[in-house]
């Protein structure tokens, strides 16, 4: 197949950390359920030869300390294209880093970053979402103070985090506003306390999650049993030395360490991709099963969409992880015209309605009814009635 994405690598790319980051990446696409072809890989050796300006392309400068910087050519080229650049540094930004990357926003690199870089790059080319949306399930009565305070890490880290106490507005439904924002996140992080269970709240929001093959990264409690919740669940077995002054069972004084916090939130960035190829699978899955029933006949992509030819036009079908929004259409619309698909081809973001507020697919409704006409959401209660159109 034909090199979708370009990611070019820069500057240091000797360095073995240049492996890991590409393993990595790889890791990440092969968590997605893609192609590996689907991105090309370019560095100084190979770039004149591969280089596409007009493809979407990532690059990576790996900064050093200990002499001229390289490849300032091909960075003042992809300056010039208005390609993305990330430069990643180890110690200090402004000696590690050529003045021509000064302005922009680098990384650290750590052991726990990797995660982190690679998801960059996925989300750059559209693979993974940008928005990074976390659920906190927990018992009140039990991990207050541990909710709150992975709550405040995780957002410092640019996660978007949803928490019962600090999210839901006043006047707002609660439990529709709820299970809305749960429909949407990436991750539920889940703290596994001994009550947990005992509450039919937190019973439900673990079988919510399960319905709707949401990733669970499961914080076990220390003398605590690890809960079979899913497959798509992730534990992480946590001890007394985890926590400050071995305090565990405390739900207004208990803290965890900042290794542990730390570690917490890597993992949680690491699960993302995963969750999100089981979430698409099950979305693809039931619109195949609908559409089989009606005697269509749709292919699925290495890419994951699916197209059909219908009465001379073509549909391009793109499965849609939580609650569709503009910038949706707008991706949709970018790849659209990458692939250079004819003027007679429509989009339809398919999505799982269940537990989105009813204002929102109001909202979904009336972009149908002001956007282009070839470029649509259509939701999962409507497959069938969809599927169900003369061929």
């Amino acid at each position: 197949m034909k090199y979708r994405y370009q990611l070019i690598l820069l500057g240091s790319i000797e360095n073995p950390i240049i492996k890991e980051i590409k393993d990595q990446i790889i890791s990440g696409i092969i968590n997605l359920k893609l192609p590996q072809d689907i991105i090309n890989i370019i560095d100084r050796n190979n770039w004149k030869d591969e280089y596409g300006g007009n493809q979407p392309a990532f690059c990576i400068y790996l900064g050093n300390d200990n002499g001229p910087f390289e490849d300032l050519a091909i960075v003042e080229k992809l300056i010039k294209d208005g390609t993305m650049i990330l430069p990643v540094f180890f110690n200090d930004f402004s000696k590690e880093i050529p003045e021509e990357l000064k302005k922009q926003n680098g990384i650290k690199y750590d052991d726990n970053q990797r995660s982190r870089i690679a998801n960059v790059v996925l989300q750059a080319f559209d693979l993974l979402r940008s928005t990074r949306k976390v659920f906190i399930s927990y018992k009140r009565s039990e991990s207050t103070s541990v909710a709150i305070q992975m709550y405040e890490a995780l957002e410092s880290h640019h996660f978007d985090v949803f928490l019962d106490t600090h999210s839901i507005e006043k006047g707002e439904p609660f439990q529709e506003e709820l299970w809305h924002r749960m429909t949407d996140c990436d991750v539920i992080l889940l703290l596994n306390t001994p009550g947990f269970l005992e509450s039919c709240w937190c019973k439900e929001e673990l079988a919510e999650a399960s319905s709707k093959q949401i990733g669970i990264v499961q914080l076990v409690w220390p003398n605590h049993n690890i809960e079979s919740t899913s497959h798509l669940s992730f534990p992480l077995k946590l001890e007394s030395s985890d926590f400050v002054d071995g305090i565990y069972d405390n739900k207004d004084k208990s803290k965890l360490n900042d290794h542990k916090i730390d570690e917490i939130v890597q993992f949680v960035e690491s699960v993302r991709a995963r969750n999100l190829a089981s979430r698409q699978d099950n979305l693809i899955t039931e619109f195949m099963s609908i559409a089989k029933q009606c005697g269509r006949s749709i292919i699925v992509q290495p890419e994951r969409f699916l197209t059909e030819e219908l009465s001379g036009k073509k549909i391009i079908y793109i499965p849609t992880i939580g609650i569709p929004q503009s910038t949706d259409c707008q991706s949709a619309e970018i790849r659209h015209e990458f692939e250079k698909v004819p003027n007679n081809t429509c989009i339809r973001l398919i999505y799982d309605d269940l537990r989105i507020r009813d204002k929102w697919l109001k909202h979904l409704d009336w972009l149908n009814n002001n956007f282009k006409k070839d470029i649509h959401t259509l939701k999962k209660q409507d497959f069938e009635k969809w599927l169900q159109q003369k061929k």
